[in-house]
């Protein structure tokens, strides 16, 4: 593991479990580092623990053991709000970050509650929506969106607060080519760390440089995405495919 000054670690975890009120163990001693800048794939089958360790990072479930630090600051009860300042969860369900009456309200909410002024304030949602290229959508009510409308939306909403690395819950679920094909060219253009759990393998392989491979809630592998996805034992043995791959 880095030493706790090494600046180019934004994102490190160590020793951390987590077993669900029914018992069902979620995590078991992940170990992980992510570097600035980098875009990681977090990848594994269902169950795997990709969602839970996103929950647990920012304080949406509680309970877990072990250490957590983003940027130098600690998780804990009395940091999770700064925390959450500096990185943003975007949700599986776009639906679950959508409460406000229209897209510019969702992507004001968060720099208002952080006590931001006005100008800066329309400042920093002006930027996310044209960033997310949504601009034109900044009066309609979210759920009158397309779904790929949503993601964006939901992005928007978390640039908006100014978060700097960013968690991506199966950011392309669902969506139809060309929305699929819109989000991946928006992921690989923003210049932050991300962190995106997925089941699309294709992408990736184009948008990510570090690959992750989690397994019955333990990390089975890392490395460069190239070399991981690459692996046709490793993938197999994870309940994986091989990205291109024909499969009788």
């Amino acid at each position: 593991m880095a030493n706790d000054d090494n600046v180019n670690v934004v994102w490190r975890v160590e020793g951390l479990s987590y077993t669900y009120p029914d018992g069902t163990s979620a995590l078991r001693g992940v170990e992980l580092s992510v570097a600035r800048g980098d875009k990681v794939a977090l990848i594994g089958a269902n169950g795997a623990g990709k969602s839970t360790l996103f929950l647990c990072a920012l304080g949406i479930l509680d309970g877990w053991t072990g250490r957590i630090v983003f940027d130098g600051l600690e998780a804990s009860a009395a940091t999770f709000d700064e925390l959450r300042r500096k990185v943003g969860l975007v949700l599986q369900e776009p639906d679950d970050m959508h409460f406000m009456p229209t897209v510019w309200d969702d992507a004001a909410f968060g720099p208002i509650n952080a006590g931001l002024n006005q100008d800066e304030v329309r400042h920093r949602v002006e930027d996310a929506l044209k960033q997310t290229g949504i601009w034109e959508l900044r009066s309609r009510p979210a759920h009158h969106l397309s779904a790929g409308e949503k993601r964006k939306a939901s992005l928007a909403a978390v640039l908006s607060s100014g978060a700097e690395t960013l968690l991506l819950d199966e950011p392309t679920s669902g969506l139809d080519p060309k929305a699929r094909r819109g989000f991946i060219n928006l992921i690989r253009k923003l210049p932050l760390t991300a962190v995106i759990a997925t089941h699309d393998l294709q992408m990736a392989s184009e948008v990510t440089n570090k690959t992750i491979v989690l397994h019955e809630g333990r990390i089975a592998a890392s490395g460069p995405t190239a070399k991981i996805l690459l692996d046709e034992e490793l993938m197999e043995k994870n309940n994986l495919e091989v990205p291109g791959k024909r499969y009788e």
